[in-house]
């Protein structure tokens, strides 16, 4: 069955392995823990374990255990009775009744008081919950999934974290590997979020000059994909030209990055995308020996081949896998719609994606 990312954006290596474990696992019920520090986009990847497994269908329900007080989220869980606190005028369900037969993500649960991981873990061992101030246990279907963005063996090392819990949850590992170590998706994804930016301001979409290019794969990206998207959005905003040049960049990152000229060269796939990219672009002046058309084609020559070593089948499959990129980012990475907007078959997109490895 091809396996849906639900948006997930990336053709590196160490995210195609996170891909391939998540194509065994979300057919399955077994619990699983998505490791991988803060700003990855771990619900992302959760969500799409969910819209690949056999409970698509029925309720995810998201909770963030860092972001409600202690107090509360045992009532969040798992629902309360009717004066079982101040203010509990009536009964209400908690988040596992309503994802009976879903799927439960309990995102940063390494913030989880150790009060309330015993009752996670008699979830997950009885598959029952007990609403506060209930005297009876209702059963629940659902399938766990937990994410943090702390070393939970450290945790449970300084008494922080239940090592029995930890186990139970830890059926299947997931690592979602930090933006710094996903090479070229990088770029691939200041692209789209510059492009859908700059689309939503109503503004031409800006162009990354190759020096800028240099500069975004050098930075660490300490926030990952969440800093990325917020300064892309920053740039659709403030860049008054039509490139993205260093000059745009913040000091915060130049200063991290050093010697723009000693940094490493984009490798050829990137310089030559980039090139072909500027060279059909449309353009808001006229091609020489042409009327005046604000919308003409600027059509690239054999200088452009030459001047960056290629050959017309090189040039040719640049062009196309730029414009497939571009098309799946539109189309959220919903292979049916990127087709329709490349005017060709499912099916021949799909051939496509298989000889890029994807």
């Amino acid at each position: 069955m091809e396996l849906n990312t639900s948006g997930i954006i990336g053709q590196s290596t160490t995210l195609a392995e996170v891909f391939k474990i998540l194509g065994k696992v979300a057919p399955t019920d077994s619990t699983v823990l998505v490791t991988g520090e803060s700003g990855t986009g771990k619900e992302l990847l959760v969500r799409a374990l969910h819209a690949n497994s056999p409970r698509a269908d029925s309720p995810f329900v998201p909770i963030n255990c860092g972001a409600i007080p202690k107090e509360l989220l045992e009532s969040e869980l798992f629902g309360h009775e009717k004066g079982a606190f101040t203010h509990a005028i009536r009964s209400r369900s908690g988040r596992f009744e309503m994802a009976d037969g879903g799927t439960v993500f309990l995102d940063e649960i390494g913030e989880m008081d150790l009060s309330l991981q015993v009752k996670i873990l008699r979830v997950l061992q009885e598959k029952e919950i007990e609403r506060v101030g209930g005297n009876g246990c209702k059963k629940v279907d659902v399938r766990i999934v937990a994410a943090t963005n702390r070393d939970l063996e450290a945790e449970v090392q300084a008494g922080n974290f239940r090592e029995d819990l930890y186990y139970r949850l830890n059926v299947i590992p997931l690592h979602l590997p930090p933006l710094r170590e996903r090479g070229g998706d990088v770029l691939l994804l200041a692209r789209y979020f510059l492009e859908q930016y700059c689309r939503k301001k109503g503004r031409s979409v800006l162009a990354l000059a190759a020096d800028t290019q240099r500069v975004l794969l050098a930075y660490s990206w300490p926030g990952n994909v969440r800093e990325l998207e917020n300064f892309m959005e920053r740039m659709s905003i403030l860049v008054d030209g039509s490139i993205v040049t260093p000059d745009d960049l913040p000091a915060k990152i130049l200063d991290q990055v050093g010697d723009i000229s000693l940094l490493p060269e984009i490798e050829e796939a990137g310089q030559s995308e980039t090139a072909v990219a500027q060279s059909v672009e449309i353009v808001q002046t006229p091609v020489a020996g042409t009327a005046a058309d604000p919308g003409s084609f600027v059509w690239p020559d054999l200088a452009v081949m030459e001047a960056h070593g290629l050959n017309l089948k090189d040039f040719l499959d640049v062009m196309e896998n730029r414009l497939i990129d571009e098309a799946l980012g539109k189309a959220e990475g919903v292979k049916n719609q990127a087709a329709e907007l490349l005017g060709i078959k499912r099916t021949t997109l799909i051939e496509k994606l298989k000889k890029r490895g994807q």
